[in-house]
């Protein structure tokens, strides 16, 4: 059964695409009006204020990588599995351009200037997916196909700054080989079988 497409789900889906291409300030209601095809008083009869907009739109954000979190580890039940398959999904991602960014990296790289419920979303995604990581660091170590440098949770803090610096260093230069040429040396200590 298909999902019914709805005019809040499209203006989520342009703020998103806007957030991506220009940042929390790089955008308005009239923006979206204009690629939305409909009036700004429509957009604030879904979303009153951007801070609404945003805040639903990081909410579901975090809720899609849960569900996306539920699919790796359905499809990859091996610890070392679920740290490829992240970084093969966004190394996909950003060689075809459908998610060249991760929203929530990008939103916080723009902390100081948030308002607080945006912020509260953004960490509550980082939170999701430390707490993730750090459990896929565990499984691997107890398990011995994921070999730890320190602590399960700061190597899952590291494998997470790497991925997103690795987008964007990929987006700095243009260059989307860029993210497997960062992310796959951090594969290779981490699952040295792998290689």
């Amino acid at each position: 059964m298909s999902q019914l497409k709805t005019t809040s789900d499209d203006i989520l889906r342009c703020a998103r695409s806007l957030i991506v291409t220009g940042g929390y300030n790089g955008f308005s209601y009239a923006d979206i009006a204009e690629v939305v095809g409909i009036r700004k008083a429509s957009i604030h009869h879904h979303f009153p204020s951007k801070v609404d907009l945003v805040r639903t739109l990081v909410a579901r954000y975090r809720e899609e990588a849960e569900a996306a979190v539920v699919e790796v580890e359905r499809h990859h039940p091996e610890p070392a599995d679920q740290l490829v398959a992240y970084t093969g999904y966004w190394r996909a991602c950003i060689a075809d351009g459908t998610r060249p960014f991760c929203v929530c990296a990008l939103l916080a790289s723009e902390m100081p200037a948030l308002p607080p419920e945006i912020m509260a979303e953004v960490r509550a995604y980082f939170r999701l997916f430390s707490a993730w990581l750090t459990s896929v660091m565990q499984r691997g170590a107890r398990q011995g196909s994921i070999v730890l440098s320190g602590t399960a949770g700061a190597e899952a803090e590291v494998f997470m700054a790497t991925v997103h610096g690795a987008m964007l260093s990929a987006r700095a230069y243009g260059e989307p080989t860029v993210f497997a040429a960062v992310t796959q040396p951090l594969i290779d200590r981490l699952v040295p079988a792998r290689r």
